[in-house]
């Protein structure tokens, strides 16, 4: 059984990346199985607090899910055109100490999935995260990519997907991706 971690970038409470990974995991999978997790309860990175303080438990908490997993899906926003200062900030963290840089990242497959109300879903985002991936030594899934656009007309009230068209995007990516992180 291959183990995906889906992280979500969004600290939003009605966050449309929160709810497209909520979707991932109820997508029926054969051969893998997708935890959710996300960045709350991770500070501003500040070295002095990490000098004083050491890694902070929600940082901890998170490496050791990514450290678990076969592989790894950002589920992330687009601010300003751009990579979400949160979420640039928890991996930044999970970088730290950089001796645990390859341990967390080295190799590991990383997938890009995004949703946005805009109509180029988060193509600048994905492109922005290439290099900070790559940097860290991730084995960046390029087979395919999810940009959801206009995401806010293909989910209800309570936060669930009702588009069947990217449902199925979603869940082709999925398996792709597990095929990938499963075959290292």
């Amino acid at each position: 059984m291959v183990t995906l971690l889906g992280i979500s970038g969004s600290l939003r409470k009605g966050s449309l990346n929160t709810a497209l990974l909520k979707a991932a995991t109820e997508i029926k999978a054969e051969g893998y199985a997708l935890e959710a997790s996300g960045i709350h309860g991770i500070p501003l990175y500040d070295g002095d607090l990490e000098e004083a303080e050491g890694i902070p438990a929600a940082v901890t908490t998170l490496k050791e899910k990514i450290i678990a997993a076969d592989g790894v899906i950002l589920f992330t926003p687009e601010y300003n055109n751009g990579i979400p200062g949160a979420f640039k900030n928890a991996i930044d963290w999970l970088s730290r100490p950089s001796s645990d840089m390859a341990k967390v990242f080295g190799n590991k497959p990383f997938a890009l999935v995004g949703a946005s109300p805009g109509n180029f879903g988060t193509l600048l985002s994905q492109n922005a995260w290439l290099s900070v991936l790559h940097t860290l030594g991730c084995q960046v899934f390029a087979e395919k990519r999810l940009m959801v656009s206009r995401a806010h007309t293909l989910f209800d009230a309570e936060g669930n997907l009702t588009d069947e068209a990217t449902a199925k995007r979603l869940g082709d990516l999925l398996a792709a991706f597990a095929r990938f992180a499963g075959g290292r």
